[in-house]
């Protein structure tokens, strides 16, 4: 019964037949009898189809629920008997908004120290796709936004809020002043996230607010290309102070406070609303929580 609830879930992932059995490592029709079967099973149609995949139907959408609690809880199962014969071990994925991939390592590294046999993929998704990762269980936690927008049901541990500076070549406008508004930040020429990305809606926001109407000459889902291109001395940008600071910057490049509206939004750890929690995410939870008292000082 698992083996066909997880069946659902990879085609809820997918939306597609062909790469969901891919995914479990099966073949299409051995695919398409499982999800057969199990509609048999529970008396009820889970899947709309003709010659491919269409929706869930309403019971499909109830069953697609229960099926990520039911896979949820037996992977966590599986995890905690591995700890308890072999210690903690295993496979964490993180995806992060790009704003907070540069402090992930502080995170990772402590975690490693103290569990060596775990191993990381990190990867960096919009914070909407994090949620979306997390409720189909692709992703074991996430770091992102935590208070602007709905983050829907899901467990959080706070660990810091972004604050933001401009960042600029010194000899640039505004690159000689120790602190900047967003009025001000708002009439030079700056290279930001693309609207996908909520830290840029985010600054939009701060910018309208501020009678300016957001108009870059650069965007990119890229922090790193952002940075590449302030090192140049040509361009400007907005970024969280921790990435600034993680980055690093050169001489002639600095990293100008930006004076504005308090409280700023809250960056945090999010894993999947659930009991119990896996090992190796219990354990992750517990280096969030022994971090974030360091990150807000």
């Amino acid at each position: 019964m698992i083996d066909k609830l997880e069946y659902l879930i990879a085609l809820a992932n997918e939306q597609h037949f062909g790469r969901a059995a891919e995914a479990c490592g099966v073949t299409q029709p051995t695919f398409s009898a499982g999800i057969k079967q199990l509609e048999d099973t529970l008396g009820v149609l889970l899947v709309q189809r003709g010659s491919r995949f269409h929706s869930f139907t309403p019971e499909g959408e109830r069953v697609l629920d229960w099926a990520r609690r039911i896979v949820g809880d037996s992977r966590a199962m599986q995890q905690e008997i591995r700890a308890l014969k072999k210690g903690l071990a295993g496979h964490i994925k993180i995806a992060a908004v790009p704003t907070a991939l540069a402090m992930v390592a502080q995170l990772t590294t402590p975690f490693r120290a103290r569990h060596p046999n775990v191993s990381f993929a990190i990867m960096s998704r919009t914070s909407i796709e994090i949620l979306s990762l997390l409720e189909n269980l692709e992703v074991d936690a996430g770091l992102t936004y935590l208070d602007n927008e709905p983050v829907g049901r899901v467990r959080v541990v706070p660990l810091y809020r972004e604050r933001y500076r401009l960042v600029t070549a010194a000899d640039s406008p505004l690159g000689d002043r120790e602190r900047v508004t967003w009025a001000e930040v708002g009439q030079i020429p700056l290279c930001l996230l693309t609207p996908d990305m909520q830290n840029r809606r985010i600054i939009d926001r701060y910018l309208r607010a501020a009678g300016c109407e957001p108009a870059p000459t650069l965007e990119s889902d890229s922090m790193i290309v952002l940075f590449s291109h302030v090192r140049t001395g040509r361009w400007a940008s907005v970024m969280p102070a921790k990435l600034a600071e993680t980055l690093g910057l050169t001489e002639t490049i600095r990293a100008i406070p930006i004076e504005g509206p308090e409280p700023y939004p809250t960056i945090g750890f999010v894993i999947p609303d659930r009991e119990p929690l896996t090992p190796l995410t219990a354990a992750l939870v517990t280096e969030a929580k022994r971090l974030a008292p360091s990150l807000e000082g």
